[in-house]
């Protein structure tokens, strides 16, 4: 499906851009163009990875005129850009609304503008209700996408918009598994918030294999969600302390600005109309337009149930975490 097309990968010198990009190289694909801000992390991955058919663009998804540039002559995009750490997006909101949401605008708007046969964006379970800045951010990330979606499918522009949700990705950077193992190798106390905090766990191999599920068979406006287990952060600590053989005090200093007890993948109203796809969930987009008088197709009634959280997901205990952890983290 690559074969001889040229893919740009917005933010793609990140944990998910690097491993997208290692992916990508494994096929015959023509192009990989990396679009981001950061001059040094380009350099190291051009260094770790010297492929020919991997160009580096250094803009920002914030500047229209440098989406429209580096779209040009590129037949699919993913879209990995973006503020991810929450205190960041706490204490600098409209830098995570200038880069989540008026960023993907651009990227998409660009990419329509330069015949973008398909788009998948990146999103979190942060923006299944949200109550932080970097949540509130991607949920209009996700709905400038779906508005956007519903807008190509009714001037029936050759052009796909889908979504991607996931929770923590193992060994991203930034994330609380590197922040706990740097600890570890300091001998410091692991500092965690609230032990009794529960988050999705995936790996960075299952995060693009995500993106290709939706790539492959996402309709205009789908969001598709990987079935994820998820553990408790103490657990966590402690499984990493136990791989280590390390003795490290486990500290509590209470929830950071805007964190949650336990996050979701899928809101009750979505899981309603969710399609079981077995490792994963499909959830379509209504493209109906504004005026509903015109529409006769009867909606479906809502069948909530229970949401898809880190809380009722498969839970994994100390002995389950130890092996898992050790073939994705190390």
């Amino acid at each position: 499906m690559f074969d001889n097309k040229t893919v740009l990968i917005s933010g793609g010198t990140g944990s998910f851009g690097s491993q997208m990009l290692k992916s990508l190289l494994k096929t015959k694909i023509k192009e990989i163009r990396i679009l981001s801000r950061d001059e040094k992390k380009q350099e190291d991955l051009r260094r770790s990875i010297p492929d020919k058919r991997v160009n580096y663009v250094i803009g920002d998804t914030r500047d229209f005129n440098s989406t429209l540039s580096s779209t040009k002559k590129i037949d699919f995009v993913f879209h990995a850009a973006a503020l991810k750490q929450v205190p960041t997006c706490e204490f600098f909101p409209m830098e995570a609304y200038k880069t989540n949401v008026s960023g993907t605008s651009n990227i998409i708007d660009a990419s329509i503008q330069n015949n973008v046969k398909k788009i998948v964006v990146l999103s979190t379970d942060k923006a299944v209700y949200p109550i932080n800045a970097m949540g509130i951010s991607k949920a209009m990330m996700e709905k400038v996408a779906i508005s956007k979606a519903r807008e190509i499918y009714s001037k029936k522009i050759n052009c796909k918009i889908c979504i991607t949700r996931y929770g923590n990705v193992m060994s991203s950077r930034g994330s609380l598994i590197p922040f706990l193992i740097n600890k570890i190798r300091n001998n410091q106390n692991l500092t965690l918030t609230d032990p009794s905090m529960t988050r999705f766990l995936m790996s960075l191999d299952e995060s693009v294999e995500l993106v290709k599920e939706a790539f492959q068979n996402g309709k205009n406006g789908d969001i598709f969600i990987q079935k994820s287990p998820a553990a408790r952060i103490d657990n966590i600590a402690k499984a990493l302390l136990i791989i280590f053989n390390k003795k490290n005090k486990i500290q509590i200093i209470g929830p950071r600005h805007g964190e949650k007890i336990h996050e979701s993948l899928c809101t009750s109203e979505e899981m309603s109309r969710a399609i079981n796809l077995k490792k994963f969930y499909r959830i379509p987009a209504d493209l109906r337009n504004i005026n509903y008088d015109i529409h006769n197709k009867k909606n479906a009634i809502f069948n909530t149930g229970e949401s898809y959280t880190s809380n009722n997901t498969k839970m994994l205990n100390l002995n389950q975490l130890v092996p898992i952890l050790k073939k994705y983290c190390f």
